[in-house]
């Protein structure tokens, strides 16, 4: 199997993360032969997340499960279900899930958020936006968001379709350093190892190309959808975004000590630091308008501070939440681009006005950056 050097694999540890996004599988919490919730798996996981949170680092899930959960209580039969009868499941399932995380994570004084999202929450700016404001004030408040495809609602235009995908997506979007991918095989191999037994199984794999692609294969389990394909293009998106990304066995009980302690998995590199990585991401977007700020804004935005309403002198162009906009100072020199959380008839109506009068402009509450500091790059 590929080896790399002690200095290669040094970042490669999960102890080493700040913020982990892990994702779960419908298989690993759910027994296949019953439809029932893996209950000691899933104590086992909790007590490696609360460990994680003691070394300081911030954790988010994303976790399967409310199909196979919703569709034993409804009495489904085995195999393929309509789209609707997989919606009635997850809507039924997802309660239980839900319920599930919050009784684990209790144990360890941890407190679960459950978020439901669509491919359309991060393909969209304005939603993206959101999901990401949500996401980083449920982590900032300590608690452990539970990240799920909202499968009641979704439908096959507006479905990631598979978790690994989503959770790349997630990591990118919250800025994770860390992405684990628990799974029914302990990492990427030459060839699938359950039908070659010369297939040959990577530490690290550098650099996500085609020629890695060929090698995926496909997932041997009953309820997971997503295979090596989609687990090598989830690496893709979250070593772009400057995550690495680890492929372990989940089925072990608290999977994440065990590869932690250097069981089997392959490592993907990222690419880069998350922080940076966005940055490049917005500064290649085209602005849809321009926000003038005063001198003081300068100085503010050039120390790492958010644009507030009160710095914003003048708004030209006609823009939308999370579109692209150019920031430029008093004397028209652009300073960078950022993503702005109102519309350019909103930014014009609380342009020069402090953070707290914003509701009484508007009529309702607003967040108190027009531009947030991690939504700029100068």
């Amino acid at each position: 199997m590929a080896t790399v050097s002690a200095e290669a694999r040094a970042p490669c540890r999960l102890s080493a993360a700040r913020r982990l996004v892990v994702k779960i599988g419908s298989a690993l919490l759910v027994d296949t032969a019953t439809g029932r919730l893996r209950s000691d798996w899933l104590a086992g996981l909790a007590e490696d997340v609360a460990e994680a949170r003691g070394r300081g680092a911030q954790v988010v899930l994303v976790s399967s499960g409310s199909i196979a959960l919703g569709r034993r209580v409804l009495g489904l039969p085995a195999g393929t279900l309509s789209l609707e009868q997989s919606q009635a499941a997850a809507a039924v399932g997802q309660i239980r899930l839900a319920r599930a995380y919050e009784e684990a994570l209790a144990v360890h004084r941890i407190t679960a958020a459950q978020v439901l999202v669509t491919l359309e929450d991060t393909q969209d700016r304005r939603r993206y936006l959101n999901t990401r404001a949500t996401l980083e004030t449920l982590i900032g408040m300590g608690t452990v968001p539970i990240v799920n495809e909202n499968d009641t609602v979704a439908t096959d235009e507006i479905r990631y379709g598979d978790n690994d995908r989503l959770a790349a997506q997630i990591a990118v979007t919250t800025g994770a350093d860390q992405l684990a991918l628990l799974s029914d095989v302990d990492g990427l191999y030459t060839a699938n190892p359950f039908t070659d037994p010369a297939a040959r199984r990577f530490d690290l794999v550098e650099r996500v190309t085609p020629a890695i692609e060929a090698m995926a294969g496909e997932g041997v389990s009953g309820l997971s959808k997503g295979g090596m394909r989609t687990k090598v293009m989830a690496a893709r998106t979250a070593t772009a975004g400057g995550c690495a990304m680890v492929i372990g066995l989940g089925s072990v009980l608290r999977p994440l000590a065990a590869i932690e302690a250097g069981a089997p998995c392959t490592w993907f590199a990222p690419q880069g630091d998350p922080q940076a990585a966005r940055k490049r991401w917005i500064a290649a977007m085209k602005p849809r308008g321009t926000i003038r700020v005063d001198a003081g804004a300068v100085n503010a935005l050039r120390s790492g501070k958010s644009l507030l309403p009160a710095g914003v002198t003048a708004v030209e162009g006609r823009f939308g939440r999370g579109e692209a906009v150019a920031i430029a100072g008093p004397d028209g020199a652009v300073l960078g681009t950022g993503l702005v959380r109102y519309t350019a008839e909103e930014a014009q109506a609380i342009r020069g006005r402090k953070s707290a009068e914003i509701e009484a402009v508007l009529g309702y509450p607003g967040r108190a950056a027009l531009v947030h500091r991690d939504d700029m790059a100068l």
